[in-house]
């Protein structure tokens, strides 16, 4: 371990040849100490006296007769790799909704009040309308997510055509509607200036 440096190891090497077991043993926590001063960032780390002792097993290749107040490292452990977390399988026909549509509707199948669970089915709907607009950017049919919300939940979840109704702004008409606002405020502020202009010329004839 080469944050250690080549004095660290040359200890470690020597501890190995020591003969008497308490001797060993108290050369041993010594280099702990020294390890420790070396490398103050690793009194930040939970257990970092539980670290040091980890490394200083590693640095003499696992051969080393102490005693350890953790458990002794081996080489398959540390060079063990992790296990593979296994990425989610959403399915390959309905990829588009993503994951929280389906884990809601799997939710909602386990609801066993039926007001709650056709409340819930509605929530859902409400969601998808959401999501295909600002996706496809057009309005999507009621039909479609009828077929989509019972392919889902296999016949266990209904809902009714018409039942959510999103208003969706079109941009022009908003545009429009910016315009013509645009337009009065011009045509308000030419009124003013007109006003002024007249109120100017009726003080300046009485003076």
């Amino acid at each position: 371990m080469p944050e250690y440096g080549r004095h660290i190891q040359e200890m470690v090497d020597y501890v190995k040849t020591i003969e008497d077991p308490a001797d060993r043993q108290r050369n041993a926590e010594a280099i702990i100490e020294l390890m420790g001063i070396l490398n103050p960032h690793l009194k930040n780390v939970e257990d970092f006296r539980h670290k040091l002792w980890d490394h200083l097993f590693t640095i003499a290749n696992f051969d080393l007769d102490v005693q350890s107040p953790y458990p002794i490292p081996t080489a398959e452990k540390l060079n063990q790799k992790p296990q593979v977390i296994p990425y989610p399988q959403l399915g390959k026909t309905h990829r588009h909704l993503g994951k929280l549509v389906i884990s809601l509707v799997e939710k909602a199948k386990k609801e066993p009040d039926e007001e709650k669970r056709e409340a819930f089915t509605k929530g859902i709907a409400y969601y998808m309308k959401l999501a295909y607009n600002n996706w496809h950017k057009e309005i999507v049919h009621d039909e479609m997510i009828q077929n989509e919300i019972d392919f889902l939940s296999g016949g266990a979840l209904h809902y009714n055509q018409g039942d959510v109704r999103i208003k969706f702004r079109n941009n022009n008409h908003s545009n429009n509607n910016t315009k013509r606002y645009n337009n009065n405020n011009n045509n308000n502020n030419n009124r003013n200036n007109k006003n002024q202009n007249n109120n100017k010329k009726r003080n300046f004839k009485h003076q």
